[in-house]
């Protein structure tokens, strides 16, 4: 079974993209060692997707390893507020306090359209430093009551156009058919094959 590395430690991602690319063995950061802070420094989702892989990669190269690796940006857009949170989704309080981010983001949507969208970059990045990418998008609205699992992220106040149900409250099944990760990962794939 060939073998990607994930360029993340998130619990929820690597599930997901374990479920979805079974034909693969997903190795994660801490299977390969790796558990310093990456900067993401970009000003759009590809080029955070792009921080991430080159980092790993160049990581994987002084060990004499090389393995593709699967890197992914995401976050929610709201074009009532100019695509705020977007890249800066998971600090948009100031830091990475799920609670804090739903909180602002309501606050700042009173008496503005609720209507928005999760977006995911993935990139595929080989040792040579060539890359494909593919983007994915899921539509919904932001209610102001959680609703489901609310230990991620805007998921449990994200009501999606399709299921008529947040985030929080679909199964990771219902999540690989909509999501915007889903969406992404699944063109990816199509490359893959």
């Amino acid at each position: 079974m060939k073998e990607i590395v994930l360029a993340s430690n998130n619990k929820h991602k690597i599930k997901q993209f374990q479920s979805m690319l079974t034909n693969y063995k997903i190795l994660t950061l801490d299977e390969i060692g790796f558990n310093e802070e990456i900067e993401e420094t970009g000003s759009t989702f590809l080029e955070n997707a792009l921080i991430k892989a080159r980092t790993i990669s160049e990581y994987l190269k002084s060990k004499g390893l090389e393995y593709d690796i699967i890197a992914d940006d995401s976050g929610l857009c709201m074009p009532s507020l100019n695509g705020a949170p977007g890249i800066y989704s998971a600090r948009y309080a100031g830091n990475h306090d799920f609670k804090a981010n739903r909180d602002k983001l309501i606050l700042d949507l009173k008496g503005k359209d609720h209507k928005g969208y999760f977006n995911s970059t993935i990139v595929l990045y080989h040792p040579d430093g060539t890359y494909i990418y593919k983007e994915g998008k899921t539509y919904g609205e932001i209610i102001e009551e959680e609703r489901g699992d609310n230990s991620f992220g805007y998921e449990c106040i994200f009501l999606s156009d399709n299921l008529n149900k947040t985030l929080g409250e679909m199964t990771l099944e219902e999540k690989n058919q909509i999501s915007h990760r889903a969406r992404a990962l699944e063109q990816l794939k199509e490359e893959l094959n």
